[in-house]
């Protein structure tokens, strides 16, 4: 899906199209009904906090913004782009559709998340470009939201190809056609080889996929050792293996939030409360809308100082109750030392099952919290 969170917000407000827009921050960045009946959009130049930009438009990409970018640089960047606080209710629905519309001309789906799934479209016989067009087509109608595809021989060059055209793009990639279509293009461009490894790749004169592809085994091997050295030139050389997997299922679900401040265990404890609070009761809605049950409880804590750590207990039996999470996750609360300001807090469920037999809501008050 092309700037998918973005483009959900542009269905909201149409008046942004061709707008720098990002979207991230607070709750509270609304926009504000003027008294003309216009709305007033917050500027990114005005936000202050630690927020991340969980996406934004081609337009303010354009400006050097992307996603994971601190909010703050973004407005460096863009400062008069409009700020959108994320509608994630709005996003799971849009994706659930889209993915429905699919499915009923591709039912063979293996789902990469929120925005992104690989297609097997080997059984379906109708012509490439026409069947991928009616792709298209059908996820325009189902969500007013354009998409980008990439088909090609695999998954590996299928996802590189999915990029090339974006917004709105159609590539149809042939296997005698990689040395000409992918083998100039960056090294990075390769799902897997991060900044880190493209650095030691530029040190190393290697800058695009067809360098990788003809580079010599030896030099890569003892840059990044036997078997990434070996992946790396397969990949390079569109070799892709893995098969589509169509059964996954999650093996935990978890809800965190970084606060806009350093919070204080004792000093905030009532705010503290009420967002753990409403971590579990997002933790559970989840397990009840995915149909599962978790047995362990977890949580996970960031200090000001970035140092994290994680504490988890198992239940007799599984549970989906908000409750119950909340009652168990405050026992984990319980053996982490809360001296330090927290800047992250989440709550995690694991050991995942189908719901069936479950633990019995809790009932009575609330179990005290060390905040």
């Amino acid at each position: 899906m092309d700037a998918f969170f973005a483009s959900v917000e542009l269905l909201r407000y149409p008046q942004l199209r061709g707008r720098a827009v990002v979207v991230g921050g607070r709750a509270t960045n609304q926009p504000v009904e003027q008294a003309d009946g216009s709305l007033r959009f917050a500027r990114l130049a005005d936000y202050a906090g630690r927020g991340v930009a969980t996406t934004a438009t081609y337009e303010a990409r354009a400006l050097g913004v992307f996603s994971a970018m601190g909010l703050m640089k973004a407005a460096q960047l863009a400062p008069d782009a409009v700020l959108l606080p994320a509608h994630f209710d709005a996003y799971r629905h849009a994706s659930r559709t889209f993915k429905a519309a699919v499915a009923a001309i591709a039912p063979r789906i293996e789902d990469r998340g929120i925005d992104e799934i690989y297609l097997d479209l080997s059984a379906i016989d109708e012509e490439t470009q026409v069947l991928a067009r009616r792709i298209k087509q059908a996820v325009f109608a189902a969500t007013g939201l354009s998409c980008s595809i990439g088909v090609a021989p695999n998954k590996l060059l299928a996802k590189i190809c999915s990029d090339l055209d974006k917004p709105d793009g159609l590539t149809v990639l042939a296997m005698d056609e990689i040395a000409t279509r992918i083998w100039p293009l960056p090294a990075k461009t390769i799902n897997g080889i991060g900044p880190k490894s493209a650095g030691k790749l530029t040190g190393l004169n290697i800058v695009t996929i067809g360098d990788l592809a003809t580079a010599s085994s030896a030099l890569l091997v003892g840059e990044f050792g036997a078997t990434t050295a070996l992946w790396m030139q397969r990949v390079a050389n569109g070799i892709d293996e893995r098969p589509l997997v169509t059964d996954s299922e999650p093996k935990s679900i978890s809800r965190e939030r970084t606060f806009e401040r350093d919070l204080h265990a004792r000093h905030d404890r009532s705010q503290l409360g009420e967002i753990f609070t409403a971590l579990c009761q997002r933790v559970a809605a989840d397990l009840q809308r995915q149909g599962y049950a978790s047995r362990t409880i977890g949580v996970k804590l960031r200090y000001a100082d970035f140092r994290s750590l994680t504490r988890d207990v198992s239940l007799p039996l599984g549970t989906s109750d908000a409750m119950t999470i909340r009652k168990a996750a405050g026992s984990c609360l319980k053996r982490i030392p809360l001296t330090q300001k927290i800047r992250l807090l989440g709550v995690r469920a694991s050991a995942l099952s189908a719901a069936g037999k479950c633990h019995p809501e809790a009932s009575g008050r609330q179990a005290e919290l060390p905040f």
